[in-house]
């Protein structure tokens, strides 16, 4: 281990209750996707004063750059960590539970944030014993489509820089573990509504009518033969309706009904394959029942691809760095979310990998669950292994 690694585990465990601190004070405060000024404003004032070089407001929202320029020349870096809420009712009894109705962070962004603070903070002050320029990103909206990242990129936060790494913490998935696939890591998106419109009526007379709750519930079986008959066997795929609009009167013949749902892939070319077959489905069944309906089908978060050598480094270094709290690197195999860390993957080769947050012998609640938690010990973790990541990466030749 390079001495000046060990030198910044010091000082991370020596800060380890401020990470916590802040992850908590963000948990309490949590805002929703593409309005989280308030946070913004909490993570610009943080590096007040500090040797570094700071924008806010990048690509037009809340998005802010932190640049730490190293001692000598060297490689560009960036490492990323996102800080948007959900639109969830919190259920859990800690005492730093959110203190906004229906909204919560419950994806760990919070903890993302804190432990990307402190460490760039310690990083700033180590700076003259590393070459080259680290570029920390603080991005906003990772939850909704089209994604904080897309706007940034746009914004130039890749300019200069050779490669991206990320981390998400994992309420699924051991404390002590670290986790790594290199390849398709994350799933690619779609989204749909559908409003199928027919004739409404009397419960008592439904030749008089036209049922669309009939035609819907036809679709909803229908489209999933997309993913049975369509799709080959060793290819994965979903698609979901998740959302069915239909409520109305015991005896009234509904006429309209809304469906929403999403899709994922985990190669892009099934993405144009389940949307040709889904239009056609549509089209089909609101043909055979005599209705009409409107389509909003979008296609947004791409595959995330991991670069293998990328991937590799990530693995090497933090086990070369022999982290004591950390138990072992493994391999985790595709994850079926989404993450709209893959358009930074798109443009540079990256590598976005995870730590694990639960506490062994606790319930595992998924991530956007309402009692979703993590164990704190995960920020201490992802702080060196991203210290151990920055430090390897720029002392490459």
């Amino acid at each position: 281990m390079k001495p000046v690694l060990q030198e910044i585990f010091d000082v991370l465990d020596d800060r380890k209750d401020e990470m916590i601190a802040l992850r908590r004070n963000f948990h309490q405060h949590p805002e929703l996707s593409f309005h989280e000024t308030e946070t913004a404003r909490k993570i610009a004032a943080f590096y007040d004063g500090k040797d570094c070089t700071v924008m806010t407001h990048v690509g037009g929202g809340n998005g802010i750059l932190v640049d730490i320029q190293g001692g000598k020349p060297g490689k560009h870096i960036a490492i990323r960590a996102d800080f948007d809420a959900l639109p969830i009712q919190e259920e859990t009894d800690v005492p730093f539970a959110s203190t906004v109705p229906g909204v919560m962070h419950a994806c760990g962004h919070d903890g993302h944030t804190a432990y990307m603070m402190i460490l760039a903070d310690t990083l700033i002050q180590f700076k003259d014993q590393i070459a080259g320029t680290i570029r920390v990103i603080h991005q906003p909206a990772e939850e909704v489509a089209p994604g904080g990242s897309k706007g940034m990129i746009e914004a130039g936060c890749l300019d200069g820089i050779d490669n991206v790494f990320g981390i998400h913490v994992m309420s699924t998935m051991k404390v002590g573990n670290v986790y790594v696939h290199p390849g398709a890591v994350h799933t690619g998106r779609a989204t749909f509504q559908v409003k199928m419109t027919g004739k409404g009526g009397h419960g008592s007379a439904p030749q008089d009518a036209n049922d669309a709750i009939v035609a819907a519930a036809q679709f909803v079986s229908s489209v999933q033969t997309i993913v049975s008959r369509r799709v080959g066997p060793f290819d994965a795929a979903t698609v979901t309706i998740g959302s069915f609009d239909g409520k109305g009167s015991a005896n009234v013949i509904k006429e309209t009904v809304t469906l929403a749902g999403d899709v994922r892939i985990m190669d892009e070319s099934l993405r144009p394959v389940v949307e040709t077959e889904f239009r056609r489905l549509l089209a089909g069944t609101c043909e055979a029942f005599g209705i009409t309906y409107e389509l909003d089908y979008q296609n947004d978060y791409p595959v995330c691809m991991n670069d293998p050598e990328m991937t590799q480094l990530v693995a090497d270094a933090v086990e070369k760095a022999a982290i004591p709290e950390v138990v072992a690197v493994k391999e985790c195999g595709p994850q079926t979310a989404s993450e709209d860390f893959s358009y930074y993957a798109l443009e540079r080769p990256s590598c976005f990998f995870f730590v694990g947050a639960h506490t062994p012998g606790t319930p595992i609640y998924p991530h956007h669950n309402p009692k979703f938690t993590i164990d704190e010990d995960c920020l201490l973790i992802a702080a060196k292994s991203m210290a151990s990541i920055v430090v390897t990466y720029l002392d490459q030749e």
